[in-house]
């Protein structure tokens, strides 16, 4: 069952809600959304279908990604492959984070899905454990996040079409792995995930996801 319910509304606060998808992928950026609407003005059957983006099938999760962006407002930011090289996938997470609050140019109360508040931000900003289930600003981000991380490693799929991003979007399955051992990392594979697994140097197209 979907955990909000529209008869509840005036009980969920207006906030800023922040999540990201791709955190533990191997390969391309961490996307993030940042979401705020007042959930008494969000339409009821769309406050009703707001759920954790994992728990939602993609036909949904491409379904409800418009209706969020026409009742809310919205901004994503993203942490390149780049970036989490360079300063490790939890600071590119937090600082996809912070810019996608900032964007927004709400001022609000934040509640970042997870265990870390957002530093630099001048904002309130409280951590919520498992909050794509209780707060439904960062179910809404969760679910717009991973829609265009999904679609941005479908499509890059057509250019590498021997890691199976078609279906993992990027993470680390058996088609994946078998992909990486035969031939090497691409250009948007995470080096610091990577080595991990022992995988060779691929391609050396310059492209950033």
């Amino acid at each position: 069952m979907p955990p909000f319910d529209p008869r509840l509304a005036e009980t969920y606060p207006a906030v800023i809600g922040c999540d990201e998808v791709g955190r533990g992928a191997l390969c391309g950026p961490v996307v993030v959304a940042a979401v705020w609407f007042r959930p008494t003005a969000l339409p009821p059957e769309l406050l009703g279908r707001l759920d954790d983006s994992k728990r939602l099938k993609a036909a949904e999760r491409e379904a409800l990604t418009p209706l969020i962006r026409a009742h809310a407002e919205v901004a994503v930011a993203a942490g390149s492959r780049a970036l989490v090289d360079r300063i490790n996938v939890r600071g590119a997470t937090l600082d996809a984070m912070r810019r996608a609050v900032l964007a927004l140019g709400r001022s609000a109360t934040v509640c970042v899905d997870g265990r870390d508040v957002l530093p630099g931000l001048p904002l309130p900003c409280r951590a919520v454990i498992g909050g794509d289930r209780l707060v439904p600003q960062i179910a809404a981000a969760s679910i717009v996040a991973k829609t265009l991380r999904d679609a941005l490693m479908r499509r890059l799929a057509g250019r590498y079409p021997d890691y199976g991003w078609a279906s993992n979007v990027g993470y680390g399955t058996r088609t994946h792995l078998a992909g990486l051992a035969a031939l090497g990392r691409s250009p948007h594979h995470r080096l610091s995930f990577t080595r991990a697994y022992g995988v060779r140097a691929g391609s050396t197209d310059p492209s950033e996801p």
